[in-house]
């Protein structure tokens, strides 16, 4: 069903948001535009690929993990990187995570290991110059005071500061007892005990724990005699166990940098041998980008694809795709996963053996095996059900891979998590016991509310934006909780109506959103905004918000915006990247529930 649909002046509308308006006729060609664009994007296999930003983070720990490795077939892909490089440093003389990234401390502090280990030709003169003068600006001049400010900027947390400071130190910019030690020999222990152990490395860095642990061990050696001979101890079996939890593909997460932080660990640990290095090497050559770059992750396919489908079915509902469906099918993890104990159930965010089941990617599976054939995945889906159950937390909400592991960032409950859980449970409402859905539905909504801001407002933990206080993203998490509220017929209640106007006062003169109120508008953000104002409609229409979002939108879509993706997706240890397809995916999705919106409220003028 096509229109009619209410002109412009039947809308109530600020002055500033008519200013923005464009007919509803280009709203409906931008969402063609849109839609048959991501058509084109889908694979040969049926499913979605994308692609991620390049990484100067990435390309720095590659080409010191290949360099380490001393394979003289490799010295190609390191110049290459060197050069990327190069190419790629800020006029501050520094390196942000993507090419459209602020200069950082941890950043350049790898790339400068990086250029040090390497010894390359392919680095232009001045080039390391010039990033010793940022790292003097920013954290200091002596090698002192720049590992406090990255142990500073990690906090508690070493799953990050601890492989920075390694790869510095086999740069010998750094000196080892300044390196935090890793409990290594722990990784003996059940899995299951991680959670009551306080770790001071969140759940996916198992690998990261062993070797460099290890490292640590070897260079400073444990002075307490009997701690010291345990680790001796624990040597050999982490070790069968690093082998073990490697996935095939040699990447761990399928992520360059945790890869290239294994890879260089056990090299300069005497084993450049080991079958882990010669896997995670022959990962790393595979994963080269043609420019010489490596990006954050090899790709994301599992959750672009269940993001596309989730979009797709808003205007046009799928009820059969003989290719789709039973490609995400398998892609449900079946076996207990060696890696975090992750039982039989869930899906990853890619379809590559790297990957590891999460609650965000386990709720885009079933709600895009909702829209595809709900018959046909019943059982594929109940047990998918089953498994983010078991997943939530105590306080309620969901958090990513494992239940209860601690409080570290990445590892604790999350509203967009939560929200995208409740979204999949509502659409296999009936599917598990009916006790135990409303059991953890209300727990999930007693979590909303106590996680909310005084704003209004929800953060993300996956999402970022560079330029918002805190490079927190409120408009993201905001978004992502009031679609799910929708959903759950609670676009009323008191949370939803105080995120609703958080919304409102983040959009921008432009009918844009950034992160946040008065950063700059961006496709993604105004998309999941736009959205939720849409999602939150009455029979009276989409919001003068959802409109004025649609709007800039259409805009951006006539003049080819949607080629311009912006890093606001975090990856591990706050890494930032950007998504070729978020932005078409998300435009989709946003002029897709608007128009939906509106044709519901012609039917209603018209009776239909």
């Amino acid at each position: 069903m096509r229109g009619p649909f209410p002109r412009p002046s039947a809308i109530d509308l600020t002055p500033s948001q008519k200013e923005v308006l464009v007919d509803l006729s280009d709203i409906r060609l931008a969402y063609d535009v849109a839609r048959e664009r991501l058509l084109a994007e889908r694979s040969p296999g049926g499913f979605w690929v994308g692609e991620l930003s390049s990484s100067a983070l990435s390309t720095a720990t590659a080409v010191s993990a290949l360099a380490l490795g001393a394979n003289p077939r490799h010295a190609p892909l390191v110049h290459s990187g060197v050069r990327w490089l190069a190419s790629h440093q800020n006029p501050d003389g520094g390196w942000g995570d993507t090419p459209d990234s602020p200069s950082h401390l941890a950043t350049t502090m790898l790339v400068q290991a990086a250029l040090r280990i390497a010894k390359s030709p392919a680095a232009p003169a001045g080039v390391s110059a010039r990033a010793d003068a940022f790292l003097s600006r920013e954290a200091g001049a002596s090698t002192h005071e720049r590992v406090r400010s990255v142990v500073k900027f990690y906090g508690d947390d070493r799953t990050f500061a601890a492989p920075i400071l390694v790869n510095c130190a086999i740069a010998g910019l750094v000196d080892w007892r300044d390196v935090p030690r890793l409990p290594f020999e722990l990784a003996n222990l059940p899995r299951r005990w991680f959670r009551r152990l306080n770790l001071r490395v969140v759940s996916y860095a198992l690998p990261a724990l062993v070797a460099i642990g290890q490292l640590v061990h070897l260079r400073r050696p444990t002075v307490n005699p009997l701690l010291g001979f345990l680790r001796d101890e624990a040597v050999a079996p982490t070790l069968r166990l690093l082998s073990t939890i490697q996935p095939s593909s040699g990447g761990f997460l399928e992520a360059a940098p945790l890869t290239s932080f294994v890879v260089m660990s056990l090299v300069a640990a005497g084993r450049p041998g080991h079958p882990v290095v010669r896997r995670g090497l022959a990962f790393l050559e595979n994963g080269v980008q043609p420019d010489g770059s490596w990006p954050i992750d090899t790709n994301l396919s599992t959750w672009v694809t269940t993001q596309a489908v989730d979009a797709l079915s808003i205007m046009e509902p799928i009820t059969q795709d003989h290719v789709l469906r039973p490609w995400l099918l398998d892609q449900q993890h079946t076996e207990l996963h060696p890696y975090t104990d992750s039982p039989p159930g869930g899906w990853a965010w890619t379809c590559l053996s790297g990957g590891v089941p999460d609650a965000d990617d386990t709720a885009g599976a079933l709600l895009a095996l909702r829209r595809l054939d709900r018959a046909e995945s019943s059982r594929a889906a109940a047990a998918g059900l089953r498994w983010l159950l078991d997943l939530q937390n105590l306080d309620g909400g969901w958090p990513t891979f494992c239940r209860g592991w601690g409080r570290l960032p990445f590892d604790r409950s999350s509203p967009d998590l939560t929200a995208h859980a409740l979204r999949a449970l509502a659409a296999w409402h009936g599917a598990v016991d009916p006790a135990r859905e409303r059991r953890a539905l209300s727990r999930a909504l007693r979590f909303l509310r106590a996680s909310q801001l005084p704003d209004g407002s929800w953060l993300p933990l996956w999402f970022g934006n560079q330029l918002a206080r805190d490079q927190a993203n409120p408009v993201y998490g905001t978004s992502r909780v009031l679609t799910a509220c929708a959903i759950l017929g609670r676009t009323a209640s008191v949370e939803a109506q105080r995120g609703l106007t958080f919304l409102l006062s983040a959009q921008n003169p432009d009918g844009g959103w950034g992160g946040e109120k008065n950063t700059p508008s961006t496709v993604e953000e105004t998309a999941l905004a736009t959205r939720a104002f849409a999602d939150s409609s009455g029979p009276s229409g989409p919001a003068p918000a959802a409109l004025a979002g649609s709007s800039f939108l259409a805009q951006r879509i006539l003049q080819n915006g949607l080629a311009e993706p912006a890093p606001i997706g975090l990856y591990f240890s706050k890494l930032w990247y950007s998504e070729r397809l978020y932005p078409l995916i998300w435009t989709v999705a946003a002029l897709g529930s608007v128009l939906r919106t509106l044709e519901r409220r012609a039917g209603l003028r018209t009776g239909a």
